[in-house]
Order: structure tokens, then sequence, then C-alpha cells
């Protein structure tokens, strides 16, 4: 029994393993390459795997991205969050962290695998899994700005929602642009204003 349990912790412990230097691998050839334009058998091989692991981890070259996709997108998510606590209060917190979104998408990587391939191959963003985590963080923190008084009494999943799709459709809008650079503060500027439309106008 104790051999058995062992044998099959090891298989997970390997196929763990394979996961892990296939997404790595697969990062680095859409990143270089582009979806369309990298071999899943060079891909593979760089990595000393065959396609069967491939297809028995991710079932196909799009599964593969879309592991990709949910691995960056993630981490965006995560340093938009460490900048927007860096920033104090959970209002400028919320500016600092969509604008932090935003301006990732001068990052070639980001911008060719999460906003250019990604929407291509896997479809609305709005409903990949690491869109809808971030979308629950905006909305606990518009719950407690709407408890503190600071926003507006609106429903936060409908605020939550717009704030979240502004910052990625303007993430979307930098990487199609001829001129990323030029477009990033008509960006930032425009989701800020836009946010502050939701604030508790003050006599």
């Amino acid at each position: 029994m104790k051999l058995r349990d062992g044998m099959v912790r090891k298989r997970s412990e390997t196929m763990q393993e394979n996961r892990v230097k296939l997404i790595a691998a697969a990062r680095k050839a859409f990143a270089e390459k582009g979806y369309s334009a990298a071999s899943m058998d060079e891909l593979t091989a760089d990595v000393g795997l065959t396609r069967g692991a491939l297809y028995h981890n991710f079932q196909d070259k799009r599964g593969l991205l879309a592991a990709v996709v949910d691995q960056i997108d993630t981490e965006m998510a995560v340093r938009a969050q460490e900048i927007g606590a860096r920033a104090g209060k959970d209002w400028q917190g919320l500016l600092a962290e969509g604008a932090a979104y935003i301006e990732m998408a001068l990052n070639p990587e980001v911008q060719r695998i999460v906003l250019l391939d990604g929407p291509a191959v896997l479809g609305d963003p709005s409903q990949w899994p690491s869109q809808n985590n971030c979308l629950q963080v905006t909305k606990s923190t518009v719950e407690r700005l709407i408890a503190q008084g600071i926003l507006k009494p609106l429903d936060p999943e409908a605020a939550a929602r717009l704030l979240s799709g502004a910052a990625l459709n303007a993430a979307l809008w930098i990487a199609a642009s001829e001129d990323p650079q030029s477009v990033l503060p008509k960006a930032v500027e425009a989701f800020q204003a836009m946010a502050a439309g939701l604030l508790v106008e003050r006599l």
C-alpha cells in the first residue's frame, strides 16, 4: 500500500513538474513568436517532453494558451494590487491599481499574449477566471468605499464591473494602438475621471 501511495505521489509530482515546464516554455514561445507561429513540437522538445504530455495536461494548444494567460494576468493583478496598497487609502489605492494595470499594457509580453492573442483565441476577457478574481477584489474595495460614504450607494458589483471593464478596455486599446506610449496617459486620465464620477458629491 505504501509503495502504491508513493508511486501515485511521484506520478502527481512529475505531472506538476511537466505542467510548470510546459507553461514556462509556452510563455517564452508565445511572447517571442506569437500564438499562431509557435510550434508545439519545438516547444515540447525544448523541455524534453512529448506532445502527449502537452495533451495530457492541457488538451490542446488553446488550453496551454489559457494556462499561460491565466498565469500572466494573475501576476498583473497581484502587481497592480501591491501598487494600490502602497498608495494608501482605499480610494487612492483603487485609482493607483487601475492605472497600474493599464500601464502594464506597455509590456511586450503582456501586450502580445494577454491583450492581443488572448482575446483573439480565448474570447471575451471578462469571462476569464483571472479577470473574475480581480473583479471580486475590486468589488470588496467598492463595498468598503460605499460603507465609508466615499462612493455613491450604487450596486457594488455593477460599479466593480464597470471599473474593471474600463481598465481592461484601456489596456486593450493601448496594446492595439500604433503608438502605445502616447495612448497611455490619455487612457489613465479618462479612467480616473470616470472613476471619480462614482464619488459622493461634497457640498
